[in-house]
């Protein structure tokens, strides 16, 4: 369902979320290495993400990239949107052109719950609250 480009953008972001600060800011290709990313492709999205204030950035040897209180309140759907386009969620998951409640997809009635409970949990849960989550499920050390 989501694109390389998006799944790359939320680990990534939540990555900054869990260790980075104003203070203790991480450059790109320490964040592709560490996450096994392909470090041109990940410079190029934490470029985008940092344009649309998802997180924020600082040029020059002591640069890198993190996030502040602001950013921490965007949601994985705001990353989504920002990197992909998040209207293909409204999108039949078969790829027919016509799919809706009156007209619906194989799939359609068993796609559609699952669809709207996911847009609710990335649309509702903040970067903060997801790392959190994402620390805990994945036993990380918060280095700040």
């Amino acid at each position: 369902m989501l694109t390389n480009s998006s799944k790359y953008a939320i680990r990534a972001v939540l990555y900054l979320a869990n260790n980075s600060s104003e203070d203790n800011k991480i450059g790109s290709k320490k964040i592709a290495k560490v996450l096994n990313i392909p470090a041109p492709f990940l410079a190029k999205t934490l470029q985008e993400l940092t344009k649309k204030d998802i997180i924020s950035s600082v040029k020059g040897p002591h640069g890198g990239f993190y996030l502040t209180d602001r950013n921490d309140k965007n949601t994985l759907y705001n990353i989504i949107d920002c990197v992909d386009d998040a209207e293909k969620f409204n999108q039949c998951y078969l790829g027919q052109t016509e799919c809706s409640d009156d007209n619906p997809c194989v799939i359609h009635h068993l796609y559609v719950p699952f669809k709207n409970k996911l847009l609710q949990k990335l649309k509702n849960k903040t970067i903060l609250e997801m790392a959190k989550e994402y620390a805990k499920d994945n036993n990380l050390i918060n280095t700040l």
